[in-house]
């Protein structure tokens, strides 16, 4: 990947033209300097990057370890993974707010600036904790569940607006080559960042939680200078990006100047009703299924390692950094291939296989077989398989949902999928702590099982 050179200009905004009396279309479109374009894209790669740091310190193994030293219960980590899928409800909200802006980046900096900025309180909890402010751990338990809930409201409120955003800026046929390329700087991010914040949070002078308060408020400083990678970015009106546009042509791309938007069909033609967009619907019941048949377990695999394993975070994080290692070296791979065959026969394939993952952790104890060798497969494959699932779920969303209104046709794939996806956390925490279903084997058992039905919509999904 080249450098990155970042212009220090104001950002650009793409302006759709004026219509003309003709309901058929159309004065010459905008020209858009193809350099912008590529500056836009590095830009985003930056913010990738960035906004992987401060993921992984509000989130993840660490934010795990760090309630797992609170002695939090298993209903704890179903509520820490089930706010941020339950708060994708808001999306459709976001949305509709989003669309009566005149600037995607403001927004975006509303949102998400407030929304990372929050975790500094937390900092400050664990200052006055270290000190004895706090009665006792279950006070920064509650204020850390907090936290996470309106974290991520505000950052459900700007979601859909960024992803529609991104949606215009990056060319059509260079989707699945591009998100390869983005999510790999992430990945890589995960990889070498993790084991380190693993070790500075273990080998802390002042003790464990002290350590995370300190990763973490680096991790806030991450995200906000990511933030700023969004100011070299083209800037949208979404005011002038409901009217229906098409992406650059191949031709256009390599030329010099590309036009951004086109327009191609009369202004006051109405979007088809979600209700009567059957594919959609397909995917919204695929995407539900799957996100609720994945986060039955998902939240309890780090768990299992540290707790019921007693595993040290050291042990975690050296796996966490194999599967980053592994998501980065598929990514870009799954990435022309989505390109060349489409998503859904890699979103059907490869999702067999994440079906039968969670079965592979039965039977795992601490011996050295297991420490060396079974673990790490489960986190390499694990790497790998996401790798395709992630970027492919996230390219037929893109290729289903009409631009006209894209951002609420995003805010409601999320806000159902983020509700099947709460439900099975909730579901999954209290079979995990309440019932005699097997444990935690149990329930990934299920998990299992689950994930294959789930796997059954998306043969009707038409790309």
């Amino acid at each position: 990947m080249t450098s990155v050179q970042l212009q220090t200009t104001a950002p650009v905004t793409l302006e759709i033209p004026q219509i003309t009396s003709s309901p058929a279309v159309l004065s010459p479109s905008p020209r858009v300097a193809k350099n912008a374009i590529r500056t836009s894209l590095k830009a985003s790669t930056l913010d990738a990057v960035f906004a992987a740091v401060f993921s992984i310190s509000t989130g993840g193994i660490l934010l795990s370890n760090f309630l797992v030293e609170l002695n939090a219960s298993p209903v704890v980590f179903g509520m820490l993974c089930s706010i941020p899928m339950l708060v994708n409800l808001i999306q459709p909200l976001g949305a509709y707010l989003s669309e009566r802006t005149t600037s995607r980046f403001q927004y975006s900096l509303w949102t998400h600036g407030i929304s990372r900025l929050l975790w500094l309180i937390l900092v400050i909890g664990i200052a006055s904790f270290s000190r004895r402010g706090f009665n006792n751990s279950h006070q920064l338990i509650v204020l850390t569940l907090l936290i996470v809930l309106f974290s991520h409201l505000l950052g459900g409120l700007g979601s859909a607006s960024w992803l529609s955003w991104l949606a215009i800026i990056v060319p059509r046929q260079l989707r699945g080559r591009y998100f390869g390329i983005r999510n790999s700087a992430a990945s890589l991010t995960n990889l070498l960042c993790v084991p380190l914040a693993g070790l500075a949070v273990s080998h802390w002078k002042g003790g464990t939680l002290q350590g995370y308060g300190v990763v973490l408020l680096i991790g806030v400083v991450f995200g906000i200078v990511g933030l700023g990678c969004q100011y070299f970015k083209v800037d949208v009106n979404p005011k002038l990006q409901n009217n229906d546009i098409d992406y650059p042509t191949q031709d256009e791309l390599s030329s010099e100047l590309i036009y951004l938007p086109k327009l191609t069909s009369p202004p006051n033609q109405l979007v088809s009703s979600i209700w009567q967009n059957s594919n959609f619907l397909m995917f919204l019941l695929y995407f539900s299924l799957w996100m609720f048949a994945v986060n039955i377990s998902a939240p309890f695999f780090n768990l299992y390692m540290l707790d019921t394993l007693n595993l040290d975070i050291s042990w975690v994080t050296l796996y966490s950094s194999l599967q980053a290692g592994a998501n980065l070296l598929m990514l870009i791979l799954w990435g022309k291939l989505a390109d060349k065959i489409g998503n859904r026969p890699i979103l059907i394939f490869v999702g067999i296989l994440v079906a039968v993952t969670p079965i592979l952790w039965m039977g795992i104890d601490t011996n050295s077989l297991a420490l060396w060798l079974w673990l790490p497969l489960l986190h390499i494959l694990t790497g790998g398989t996401w790798a395709a699932i992630d970027l492919c779920n996230n390219n037929i969303q893109l290729g289903i949902a009409p631009i006209k209104n894209q951002s609420i046709y995003f805010a409601i794939a999320a806000a159902i999928a983020g509700a099947g996806g709460a439900l099975g956390t909730t579901i999954g925490s209290l079979i995990a702590q309440f019932t005699n279903c097997g444990g935690l084997l149990g329930l990934f058992a299920l998990s299992s099982l689950l994930r294959l039905i789930a796997l059954v919509p998306l043969i009707f999904v038409r790309e």
